[in-house]
């Protein structure tokens, strides 16, 4: 029989499980950088095989909403825990597993295999610490099988694999045995552009800015792409730019670079900065912007 289901993947922000997803994906699905809340939408990475399929979620940190976007966000990942065929808790090494616990509470009573990684084990001192914290969670999860990894060191991912594997439901495949993502070309565009705006600029910049793709013409050889970057406030926009428009042009060197080895084609980008006010708490723009159905 073949094999197929939906692995989703929750936890709290920062504690790698875009890092998790890609290693278990083998392609770069979900952008990674060192700031928290860095996914904002459930993004989806397949994994195709002759006889299974893997439909891997990457879903937001959970979070207390203090917006109307985060509020979205947090319902991709309470949604997470309605469909799963099997989900994988991810923690850390660092976070106190008595955070969050009305979401633990949630993650307990959902009747399916529940893996609990424990990332960045790689900053542990010694065997002590990783047996207290494997009993900590032991006993808030008690139904988890619990794997200690390293995603930055690819550490003990193979053998999450492997049990994830052994665990899928007989099933036909979902998609089609030659899909990456359910997400369309433009969206892996604007990840990437957020991903170095991220990467680029401090403290509320990033969480204050979304990118849209306004064009996406590609040929056999070539994309040209126009994509527009949205701010809340012209002050925002205003550092977005930078002096001579600096800033812009670095973030676009960098975007550009990375769109090309993501689609293996040249790309020619522009972008270009405007300012929708309080987009974040607006509910017709997150609908507009994908993050309300």
């Amino acid at each position: 029989m073949h094999k197929a289901g939906f692995v989703n993947i929750v936890g709290n922000p920062n504690v790698g499980k875009s890092t998790i997803m890609n290693e278990l994906v083998g392609e770069r699905i979900s952008i990674i950088t060192s700031k928290a809340q860095t996914t904002r939408h459930r993004i989806m990475g397949i994994v195709n095989t002759d006889d299974y399929q893997i439909v891997f979620s990457d879903t937001p940190g959970v979070l207390k909403p203090k917006y109307k976007l985060q509020e979205s966000m947090l319902e991709f990942s309470k949604g997470a825990l309605t469909d799963a065929d099997i989900i994988v808790y991810v923690t850390d090494v660092i976070e106190s597993p008595e955070k969050n616990l009305e979401f633990v509470e949630s993650v307990v009573k959902c009747n399916v295999p529940t893996l609990l990684v424990i990332n960045k084990i790689d900053l542990l001192k010694g065997q002590d610490e990783l047996v207290a914290k494997v009993d900590q969670w032991k006993k808030l999860i008690p139904n988890a099988e619990i794997y200690p990894t390293s995603a930055k060191e690819h550490f003990n991912v193979d053998t999450l694999m492997k049990r994830i594997v052994s665990l899928l439901p007989d099933s036909p495949p979902f998609f089609g045995k030659d899909a990456l993502t359910d997400k369309p070309a433009r969206f892996f565009v604007t990840e990437i552009i957020r991903e170095k705006i991220l990467l680029d600029y401090d403290q509320e910049i990033p969480y204050a800015v979304q990118a849209i793709v306004e064009k996406f013409d590609e040929t056999e050889d070539s994309i040209h792409i126009m994509a527009v970057i949205y701010a809340e406030r012209d002050s925002q926009k205003a550092i977005l730019i930078g002096k001579g428009g600096t800033k812009l042009k670095r973030v676009g060197i960098e975007a550009r670079k990375d769109i090309e080895a993501f689609f293996q084609k040249r790309v020619y980008l522009e972008m270009f900065v405007k300012v929708e006010k309080d987009w974040r708490n607006r509910e017709n723009i997150l609908r507009s912007f994908g993050y309300i159905e």
